[in-house]
């Protein structure tokens, strides 16, 4: 915690349910634009989260001495006020818990985001002190976007109001007001002034602004006795301050516990969960910057729901999709906060969402829930109403991805994909076997015969083809084919082909297309994005953001697509390959305790170490993992 260069790279979110969220590092010095102890969306001004309470800073008085346990990095390499050298132990295996050491005095500090509710909690403790001691919390105000900076300036309101034991107050029009408060008496001493030049390096790293100006009103100050504990609350809403020591052992004592992985993943995929006032349930694509996007809650959403025992949850946000996606079908307004339903590819990761459905829940359930939904869905695709996939003649999908990227491998430049998949694309069209197959499985449970024989039909001419067109001379998958443009790098969707439930490969080409996986693709943190051996291959994602985009699907290594790697692996070799898979499995223990603690980073380098990059806790990764362990499971029972 004392090392610096050790503990600014690990970073701690928690989250309320409902899109709120309070991330930093273990030592409470923000070091991204994206950081702050209270952040929140407010859907008056738009659809980001806005950092109201950027950071609070505790100092310790004792006989006149002042000790301020606060961390800000400044321009020029300064750190102050260095409160990180009195940490003396820091635990989050049930909640964030830091102990400081000053003197002869011994704090305790634990912090809990109330469930559904916008509000921080912060308990602090006096364990031990020897004389009176006193301390003083001083506020930092950002009140702005998490995409920009606040400066100081003329406009920021300095006006306050009392509340019951804190203040309320609110920097700029348009904004909820910030409440502030504490379970016990204080003094609130009104000392406004600017912190100027508070620098964040993750952005300097990642090549973008990275200074700002935080605005303190003052402070507020207090007596503490030995063993006494006091609760600071900051949110957008009054609470009685009577209340608060309840409700934070009440928050405490609903808090599942990390202390193994398994947990901390669990912990890790309820983070996702967002709750709306009108009960729409969302599954967020990633902490801290992405919103709820089509393609990523399809696939995340077995892993984070059926992988866990969480049936229900599934229900709710297939609910709130499935009514997006009709909207879409339907070419109505969207009455959902989904992104990119667009794509092509999303109808077709629905369907196989539901298919883990039935897995988990039986085939009858899955169709009297979504039976409806599946038939829908390839209606809609084989009559062409998509505006961007059609069903050739040959039984293969057609997709256009020349202007604009249409698949997961989404990165651009200049307006322009990175990498113009287009036309015939390998997982779309092993996604649509694999859905045909499926649909007259399900029609078999109604005898409908008709249905049987037109789906059956469907997939063999889709299965002829997709041999055809896709597999080399190689063993291996192009990745897509165009017309006679045929793209030969050795790519990880070809990975989807041997992985899903109905193939169109026979088992000897499965094999063939995993070993090329093995060998060129897989690494200790999932599959690379692109073949060593492949032209372009960039597998080290730093720098200004060009820079990165053209890394982004050029070699990093991506752990969801390791599940569905390890998923092949279990379906063609069984259990002999079940202690391998327990082995990948440890390269993702380690990342509990690094990046951010206790998730799974959006991406890694393709090259040792590995190092974990892009946004610090990624849905579909956690998804992917949590599935694969209880594929583990199943297999060991």
């Amino acid at each position: 915690m004392t090392n610096l260069e050790e503990s600014l790279s690990k970073e701690l979110l928690r989250t309320n349910r409902s899109g709120a969220y309070s991330c930093s590092t273990i030592v409470d010095c923000n070091t991204r634009k994206y950081h702050g102890l209270l952040v929140v969306p407010v859907p008056e001004l738009d659809d980001e989260n806005h950092v109201l309470l950027s950071s609070l800073d505790v100092t310790v008085i004792q006989h006149g001495a002042e000790f301020n346990l606060g961390l800000h990095k400044y321009q020029g390499n300064n750190y102050s006020p260095k409160g990180h050298k009195y940490i003396r132990e820091f635990d989050c295996d049930n909640v964030p818990t830091t102990l400081y050491r000053v003197g002869g005095v011994l704090l305790k500090k634990e912090v809990v985001f109330q469930h559904y509710e916008d509000r921080i909690l912060l308990r602090y403790t006096l364990v031990d002190a020897h004389s009176a001691t006193t301390l003083r919390f001083r506020p930092f105000l950002a009140f702005r976007s998490v995409r920009q900076f606040t400066h100081e300036n003329a406009t920021a309101s300095r006006i306050y109001f009392p509340v019951d034991n804190g203040i309320k107050t609110c920097m700029y029009a348009g904004y909820p007001d910030l409440y502030m408060q504490f379970n016990k008496k204080n003094e609130f001493i009104f000392q406004p002034d600017w912190y100027r030049g508070v620098e964040y390096p993750k952005e300097q790293e990642r090549g973008y602004a990275s200074n700002e100006d935080l605005y303190v009103p003052g402070y507020f100050e207090m007596n503490i006795r030995k063993g006494e504990s006091i609760v600071f609350a900051a949110s957008t809403a009054e609470i009685k301050s009577g209340s608060l020591k309840k409700l934070f052992e009440e928050e405490v004592n609903e808090r599942s516990p990390r202390d193994n992985f398994f947990h901390c993943l669990v912990n890790a995929a309820h983070q996702f969960h967002i709750s709306m006032k009108n009960d729409d349930r969302y599954l967020l694509a990633g902490y801290p910057w992405f919103k709820c996007r089509a393609r990523d809650t399809f696939i995340a959403l077995p892993g984070l729901t059926l992988a866990i025992d969480e049936q229900d949850y599934f229900e709710l946000v297939m609910k709130t999709a499935e009514r997006g996606l009709r909207e879409f079908m339907e070419g109505k307004p969207l009455t959902v906060k989904i992104y990119e339903i667009e794509q092509p590819d999303v109808p077709l990761w629905c369907i196989w969402a539901i298919q883990q459905y039935a897995k988990e829940a039986g085939n009858e359930k899955c169709l009297q829930m979504y039976g409806k939904l599946l038939n829908d869905i390839i209606h809609f695709i084989e009559n062409g109403k998509h505006p961007n996939l059609r069903l050739d003649a040959n039984g293969l999908l057609y997709t256009n991805g020349r202007e604009t990227p249409v698949t997961w491998m989404n990165s651009t430049a200049n307006g322009r994909p990175i990498i113009p998949r287009t036309g015939y694309i390998v997982e779309f069209n092993a996604l649509w076997y694999n859905a045909l197959q499926f649909a007259a499985a399900m029609a078999r449970l109604n005898n409908e015969t008709e249905k049987i024989a037109h789906y059956e039909a469907l997939a063999e001419l889709c299965r002829k083809s997709f041999v055809d067109t896709f597999l080399n001379e190689y063993g291996y998958l192009f990745d897509y084919v165009d017309g006679n443009m045929m793209d030969w790098s050795v790519r990880p969707n070809m990975i989807f082909a041997v992985a899903l439930d109905y193939s169109p490969l026979s088992q000897d080409q499965k094999k063939s297309v995993l070993d090329v996986c093995t060998r060129e693709l897989l690494t200790p943190k999932g599959l690379r994005s692109l073949s060593p051996k492949s032209g372009g291959y960039n597998p080290i994602y730093i720098g200004p953001q060009t820079k990165r985009d053209y890394a982004y699907h050029q070699g990093t290594a991506w752990p969801w697509l390791g599940g569905f790697y390890m998923e092949a692996c279990l379906k063609l070799y069984k259990r002999t390959r079940l202690s391998f898979i327990e082995r990948q499995m440890v390269g993702y223990e380690d990342e509990m305790f690094s990046h951010c603690i206790g998730t799974i980073p959006e991406l890694f380098d393709g090259n040792p170490p590995f190092c974990g990059r892009g946004a610090i806790s990624f849905a579909i990764n956690v998804a992917e993992v949590l599935r694969t362990l209880e594929l583990l499971e199943k297999y060991h029972y």
